[in-house]
């Protein structure tokens, strides 16, 4: 599962990065990283960009880049 097929209020931790992507890097000085918890806030209108809460901060994201982002949802 990544990134872009959570849905709101879901909270999960990414657990491998393909940072060879366009703009991950870019996400990953962010605090994207594995091992970071997020949690899947809302999407936009037409479902793009995608809002993440990431260590209390609120992050858009193309879903194209969210894509390149595996998680693994928090069962609790």
């Amino acid at each position: 599962m990544t990134l872009a097929d959570l849905k709101p209020g879901i909270d999960a931790h990414i657990t491998l990065v393909n940072s060879e992507a366009e703009g991950v890097l870019r996400l990953m000085v962010l605090g994207l990283v594995e091992g970071t918890p997020v949690r899947f806030r809302h999407a936009a209108i037409g479902g793009d960009p995608i809002e993440i809460e990431v260590m209390g901060a609120s992050l858009s994201v193309r879903r194209e880049q969210a894509r390149q982002f595996t998680v693994e949802v928090d069962h609790e």
